[in-house]
C-alpha cells in the first residue's frame, strides 16, 4: 500500500468486467494492477459492480467470495447512462452498453467522471481472455 494517506480516506469502488470464462488468477491479477496504478490497496475496496450479464461469470464469483466481496450487477441501460471517458463499441455490440468496468466502477462510488482515478485497465490472460477493471475515487475519499 502506499505511504500518502490514512487508508480510510482512499474508499474505492471497483467496476469490472471480462470476457466469458476469464479464470480467477487473470481478474485478480487485473485488480491488483489497477489498484496499484491509483496507489490503493485491497483494504481500501468498499463497493464492486459489473454488468448483469456476468451474475454467472465463475471468475468473478471467486474473486467475491475470496475476498468477501458482494458485487452489484447492473443492467446494461444502467450503465449505458453513465458518461465514461473511453466507449467501446465493440464492449456496445457484445453487451449492450459502450462502458462496463468505468460506468460500473462510477455507479459503485455514486460519484461522477471527475472521480475515475484508473480508467479502462485491461489485462490478457495467458489464455488469451481479457479483464477490465476501473476505478473510483468514494465521495469524500482524498
Amino acid at each position: 500500500m502506499s505511504a500518502a494517506g490514512n487508508p480510510a480516506h482512499k474508499a474505492v469502488a471497483l467496476g469490472l468486467g471480462c470476457d466469458r470464462s476469464t479464470p480467477a488468477e487473470t481478474i485478480a491479477r487485473a485488480i491488483d494492477e489497477a489498484l496499484a496504478q491509483a496507489g490503493a490497496s485491497l483494504a481500501d475496496v468498499r463497493a464492486v459492480a459489473s454488468i448483469d450479464l456476468k451474475a454467472d461469470e465463475a471468475g468473478l464469483l471467486e474473486i467475491a467470495t475470496l475476498l468477501g466481496w458482494t458485487i452489484a450487477f447492473h443492467p446494461a441501460a444502467a450503465l449505458a447512462a453513465v458518461p465514461v471517458p473511453n466507449p467501446s463499441e465493440t464492449v456496445r455490440h457484445h453487451t449492450g452498453t459502450p462502458s462496463v468496468s468505468e460506468a460500473a466502477a462510477l455507479l459503485a462510488a455514486g460519484t461522477d467522471l471527475t472521480q475515475l482515478v484508473v480508467e479502462k485497465h485491461k489485462l490478457r490472460g495467458p489464455d488469451g481472455r481479457n479483464a477490465t477493471v476501473s476505478v473510483a475515487r468514494m465521495p469524500g475519499s482524498n
